[in-house]
């Protein structure tokens, strides 16, 4: 069951803007890695990631030139913009003004109260919601020295932040509660869905390179999702932001949650006759070009059992040598000579997704 939370929308052109929370579809989020102030450098990637399937785009918010700056990128963008700021209530007003969709902050780390309020009734003026993203890296430090660095820790933290929004009449909220650790990450989230109303961003902070990264999200964000829990969901790794968004869309589609097509493969084994990884990699990066359609493709390196145990898969090959069987639903279609398997499969589910 869906933990269901507060609607909030992102955005105000109908062009760019999406709702979350409540029943509304679970959004894909990453970051960029460019420097903002370099527009054209910071487009190039924002567009990438449109394509790719990312649904919400933050930028990293330095300077005043990166706050300036989102003005001429929004123009040129699809998708709505979140302006992460830190410490500088300045920087904060000045994105507003800069047309931003979202803000990310921590309200106590801004500075007073005065300034809080600056930045609050700003975005009440301009209906920009806030997300409060703690995370322990930079627990609050009264909370942690009163709760420890935990769990607890983490949901406190946020607990004093939402007051402060709220105090403040201002209820766009969006939480995130993030640690490096995925049994800290889980157990916050956890004790944060049963105690807030306001829809969640999930994600593993710091996860590491990409390999490292995908495990530990996978088991975080696939155990939150499991049991309901997420609105939007961030795959952080230390790679190119590319990846974050493909591995969202694969974890998601896994779960029933998106639409998509998907590849499997076998890990071949002594019976492989074709050098089948790379297929499946010229292969995949063709289908991260298609239309986000609900499709099952299967490349097996053996012509053996291969059709069997893709069985359920729309479509698929099965290798031999220097031929490969072509099937859909798991029924023979016809023999495909080697040079042709990759051409082949790609106009037969072109084919499909026309139909």
């Amino acid at each position: 069951m869906r933990r269901l939370t507060r609607e909030i929308t992102i955005g105000k052109d109908s062009s760019s803007r999406i709702k979350i929370g409540g029943n509304n579809k679970i959004a894909i989020q990453s970051m960029t890695t460019t420097k903002t102030k370099d527009v054209a450098s910071t487009v190039k990637q924002i567009k990438e990631l449109e394509k790719l399937g990312c649904n919400i785009i933050r930028v990293a918010v330095f300077d005043l030139n990166d706050a300036k700056a989102i003005k001429e990128i929004k123009e040129q963008i699809n998708i709505p913009i979140v302006a992460d700021i830190h410490f500088d209530y300045k920087l904060a007003l000045a994105s507003i003004e800069a047309g931003i969709d979202k803000l990310r902050i921590n309200p106590g780390n801004i500075g007073s109260i005065d300034k809080i309020k600056q930045v609050v009734d700003k975005c009440k003026e301009k209906q920009i919601p806030i997300r409060i993203g703690v995370n322990m890296g930079s627990l609050d430090k009264e909370i942690e020295a009163t709760y420890g660095r935990n769990a607890r820790g983490l949901v406190e933290s946020a607990r004093k932040h939402v007051k402060i929004l709220e105090n403040l009449d201002f209820h766009d909220i969006v939480l995130s509660l993030k640690a490096s650790d995925v049994l800290t990450t889980i157990k916050a989230y956890k004790i944060a869905s049963e105690e807030f109303d306001y829809p969640l961003h999930i994600g593993v902070t710091e996860a590491g390179l990409t390999f490292n990264g995908l495990i530990k999200s996978g088991i975080a964000l696939g155990d939150l999702l499991l049991n309901g829990i997420g609105d939007t969901i961030r795959i952080s790794l230390t790679d190119d932001p590319k990846y974050e968004v493909l591995a969202a869309k694969e974890l998601l589609a896994n779960l029933n949650l998106y639409d998509k097509i998907t590849l499997t493969s076998c890990p071949t084994c002594g019976r492989t006759q074709t050098d089948l990884i790379p297929l499946v990699n010229e292969m995949q990066d063709f289908i991260n070009t298609l239309p986000n359609v609900k499709l099952h493709v299967a490349m097996m390196g053996c012509a053996v059992n291969g059709p069997g145990e893709a069985k359920d898969a729309d479509i698929g090959i099965a290798c031999g040598k220097d031929e490969a069987l072509l099937f859909k639903k798991g029924e023979i279609i016809k023999k495909v000579k080697k040079d042709e398997i990759i051409p082949t499969l790609k106009q037969e589910i072109l084919n499909m997704i026309e139909k």
